[in-house]
């Protein structure tokens, strides 16, 4: 019964730490969870993030498709980014 919960235990905190782990290809310490443009999550069926940078601030883009929109407005963007690294 000890082994079964110890099993149990470990399973559990290895299944947390994955997902709090960063997607493939977004730093751990990026302050967002998802793409600033769109709300999409990375990594998903739009495929790889796309990195971007304006005036020394990377953001990360779900798609290439979300350049467009943020090419618009990128400080709009940055300003995201950088009011959710305050808050961490």
């Amino acid at each position: 019964m000890k082994a079964i919960l110890a099993l149990f235990l470990v399973t559990a905190l290895c299944s947390v730490s994955f997902l709090h782990a960063a997607p493939e290809g977004i730093p751990a310490s990026y302050p967002l969870k998802t793409c600033a443009v769109s709300g999409e999550a990375f990594g998903g069926e739009m495929g790889k993030p796309v990195k971007v940078t304006h005036e020394g601030t990377d953001v990360y883009l779900c798609c290439k498709s979300c350049l467009k929109d943020f090419k618009a407005d990128p400080a709009k963007y940055v300003k995201m980014v950088k009011d959710a690294a305050a808050k961490k």
